[in-house]
């Protein structure tokens, strides 16, 4: 039957009032049941991956929590007889941070030197000495290396695939490389015509972990660089020529800003890199005090007592995670929203 004019179908008048039809409807409701179930099949592909990382990554964390936070087996000193396990609290902190050690008696003093509780300090402040200094050092030279490797001339390919022949060759090799170099009767004292105990006094092992960690790692940095450096577009450099821009107002003006994003993932990654290390200083210098770090006191402890490194470890965790979350939440080492803000500009 016909609708008379003026007179709208209840279907109609209720589309025009901004409602929705009963075919709208259905789309929608059969649209929501097909997203929840992409979701729901979403969930399935990536659980099998979630119970991994939460067995390789989560249970240890808890674990070396719990295990921290207990005794290591030892004597009693009231009884004489050898016990293991019983709750800690914060003892196995406090012995690393106040270097307190319990004595025959069971009270605490100061450690002696020599021991490992009284070494933590030391190591604290040897890792972020090769940190600050080898990651300061490995941003100028990489950046320069990715300036270099940026242009375009003859044998380009070659240099980067030479360039990166150090940062390719394993820690360990690495380490045993420079190890010889750096012998009493090695090349450099040969070349430099000096008698110096490169991996045995202090200073002089100090700057060899430095020079090796620079050596090797230098072209890892020049490559998150060099990525970074072929994202500004070369428009904007002929630009600034046209307007009498010089040289180094490019490199300030236009290089500086648009690298940074780059600059800082490679900084960021680098400075938890070197907060770790291990194995380039455990091997060339051999245990030499004046090169332990961090980790290198953990694998000693460890050998002592599971529970002591694992609140050591815990240590080193919060120590590293402060200074990543430093870089990224002060220094602009947060990518994403660095690039979000020079999409917004100024006063955005």
């Amino acid at each position: 039957m016909a609708v008379p004019a003026g007179v709208t179908s209840g279907a109609a008048a209720t589309t025009a009032a901004g409602g929705s039809s009963p075919g709208r409807g259905r789309h929608v409701r059969s649209k929501n049941k097909r997203f929840g179930l992409t979701q729901g099949r979403a969930w399935l592909l990536i659980a099998p991956t979630m119970v991994i990382l939460a067995i390789v990554i989560v249970y240890p964390v808890i674990r070396a929590l719990v295990m921290s936070f207990s005794k290591d087996p030892g004597l009693d000193p009231d009884t004489g007889m050898f016990v293991t396990g019983g709750s800690a609290g914060f003892d196995n902190y406090t012995h690393w941070i106040l270097q307190q050690c319990t004595s025959a008696s069971g009270t605490l003093v100061p450690c002696p030197p020599g021991t490992l509780g009284s070494q933590f300090w030391g190591a604290v402040g040897n890792t972020a000495f090769f940190t600050v200094v080898t990651v300061s050092i490995e941003v100028v030279i990489g950046f320069g290396m990715a300036v270099i490797m940026g242009k375009t001339f003859a044998g380009r390919a070659l240099l980067r695939a030479a360039i990166l022949i150090p940062w390719a060759i394993p820690t360990a090799v690495t380490a045993k490389l420079w190890y010889f170099i750096f012998a009493y009767d090695g090349i450099a004292n040969r070349i430099l015509g000096t008698n110096i105990l490169w991996t045995g006094d202090a200073w002089p092992a100090r700057f060899a972990v430095i020079i090796a960690d620079v050596w090797k790692t230098t072209p890892f940095m020049a490559l998150l660089i060099l990525a970074g450096l072929q994202m500004i577009p070369a428009d904007v450099y002929e630009a600034a020529r046209v307007d009498g821009a010089s040289a180094w107002q490019r490199f300030t003006k236009i290089t500086l800003p648009l690298v940074k994003p780059a600059l800082m993932v490679a900084i960021l990654f680098r400075t938890m890199d070197a907060l770790r290390m291990y194995d380039l200083p455990a091997i060339l210098t051999e245990g030499n005090p004046a090169t332990r770090t961090i980790s290198i006191l953990v694998v000693e402890q460890i050998r002592q007592g599971f529970n002591s490194a694992a609140s050591l470890s815990t240590i080193s965790f919060i120590f590293i995670f402060v200074v990543a979350f430093i870089l990224v939440k002060f220094l602009g080492a947060n990518a994403v929203a660095t690039q979000d803000n020079q999409r917004k500009g100024p006063g955005r």
